[in-house]
């Protein structure tokens, strides 16, 4: 009889024992879903967590409402490449439309959208900041063509047809601006410039065609990526492997090279913009002693309190992007 006793306690003490320990592994559990959310929260907030991008598309028209932002509106072109149309957002400044301007040529910056896949809309929001600066007569007038970067984002894909988002935009797009509105149609009158994706889709494209552009302003972009491009023989991922030498440290060598062997080619007007908090602004840093180690002459803007945002730069130091491309311009107009 005390054996059953003692067999029964024994049984009531291992109950218990496996009910708490039960409760402490839920505790943990809870302890970490709430840190794992409050870790996501906080990704979230520092603007680190990619959502998933819609599908892509050549052509993305305004969404409704859209053409009411002054100035803005929607094109596309027939891609011989592509033999399909692609789609490009322009802003036309004020007097663009006037009686007075209505034989008057204007410089063209042509902005690189961040991101991937390509889309036409998804930096037009800066409208805002260039058309008030336009209005109020803070710069002189310019015209701003929106650029879709193509399913990798201003960049070629080897061996894709499809995918050769920097050959369309130089090649097809810019000689369509030049043929259907009234521009500056040669590198005096042009520019680049981008943020993010957009910001290192810049600063490939100007040092492959220094002859195209003569103002440009690398923003926010990741050469770290870049760099590990460099040194893996062009390969960003499994998946995204570039022609070797095709990266912002290496085509520093392209660029010296043209402008050796073409005397008449003066050296590009360059100006790199990063917020102070955001997550490339160290790379930058470095990536800016490199263009110095190369002899390559650069201003820069850095953007204190502030991340990884061409919106809240421009919304401080927009103005003074756009008076950068407006010196190099010289004369607004021809």
């Amino acid at each position: 009889m005390f054996r059953c006793a003692l067999q029964k306690s024994s049984l009531i003490l291992l109950a218990s024992m496996l009910f708490f320990s039960a409760g402490v592994e839920r505790g943990v559990a809870q302890e970490k879903g709430k840190a794992g959310k409050s870790q996501s929260s906080s990704k979230q907030k520092n603007g680190r967590v990619k959502k998933k991008p819609a599908p892509f598309q050549w052509v993305n028209p305004l969404p409704k409402g859209g053409a009411d932002i002054p100035g803005l509106r929607h094109g596309t072109f027939d891609s011989p490449s592509l033999n399909q149309k692609v789609g490009y957002c322009i802003y036309l400044p004020p007097e663009y439309a006037k009686t007075e301007g209505a034989k008057k040529q204007y410089p063209v910056v042509y902005y690189l959208h961040g991101g991937r896949p390509g889309n036409e809309l998804k930096s037009i929001k800066l409208v805002s900041e260039i058309d008030r600066a336009m209005r109020n007569q803070k710069v002189s007038p310019m015209i701003y063509v929106f650029v879709n970067g193509g399913p990798v984002s201003h960049y070629n894909m080897p061996n894709d047809p499809g995918a050769q988002g920097a050959d369309v935009f130089i090649n097809e797009l810019i000689p369509h601006i030049d043929s259907n509105y009234r521009t500056i149609a040669d590198r005096s009158g042009r520019g680049i410039e981008g943020f993010s994706q957009g910001g290192r889709g810049t600063a490939r494209l100007m040092f492959r065609h220094p002859e195209v552009f003569c103002s440009a302003s690398p923003g926010g972009g990741g050469h770290a990526t870049e760099k590990k491009i460099s040194e893996s023989g062009g390969q960003e991922s499994a998946k995204l492997i570039f022609a070797k030498g095709d990266n912002t440290w290496d085509l520093t060598a392209v660029y010296l090279d043209k402008l050796k062997s073409n005397s008449s080619l003066t050296p590009l007007n360059i100006l790199v913009h990063v917020g102070e908090q955001g997550f490339n602004y160290e790379n930058n840093l470095a990536w800016m002693d490199h263009l110095k180690s190369q002899g390559i002459e650069h201003q820069k803007i850095v953007v204190p309190e502030v991340g990884h945002s061409a919106m809240e730069i421009y919304k401080k130091r927009g103005l003074e992007i756009m008076r950068f491309h407006e010196k190099n311009f010289g004369a607004a107009s021809k």
